[in-house]
């Protein structure tokens, strides 16, 4: 969305977790499946845990659920840094869920479930930063 958006110069994407218990490893191969259907590759990526570094150079920390959005906030180093956190469905339009399931041991419909939510959060935060260029 970036790319399309020509914004590539402009804004750095990163993804990262929690905890470490899959640092180093690529995807889970079923979110690479539904990755691909949509036409974009995560085979190259490779989980890595957030530090309160990263909170400190992004200027948007998204969780995905509050459980996370808990370990994120305690992980900020200023009341700066924890103001930039948030809950990423907050910026789906339509959508009344406020955290995104894990599809890890339910089966194939959770992970296109998923897609289609991050997807309208993706699309909703690329929005909000295009009005504030």
């Amino acid at each position: 969305m970036v790319e399309e958006e020509g914004l590539s110069n402009m804004i750095e994407v990163d993804s990262s977790g929690t905890h470490s218990w899959h640092v180093g490893n690529p995807p889970d191969p079923r979110s690479q499946e539904v990755a691909m259907r949509h036409g974009l590759d995560l085979s190259y990526q490779q989980a890595r845990k957030v530090t309160a570094d990263d909170i400190d150079d992004f200027d948007y920390i998204l969780a995905m659920d509050r459980d996370n959005l808990s370990i994120l906030q305690g992980l900020a180093r200023s009341e700066d840094a924890r103001s930039k956190i948030s809950l990423f469905l907050e910026f789906a339009k339509g959508i009344e869920l406020s955290e995104v399931p894990d599809p890890y041991y339910g089966g194939p419909q959770g992970f296109d479930h998923v897609y289609e939510l991050v997807e309208a959060a993706a699309t909703g935060l690329l929005q909000s930063i295009n009005q504030k260029l």
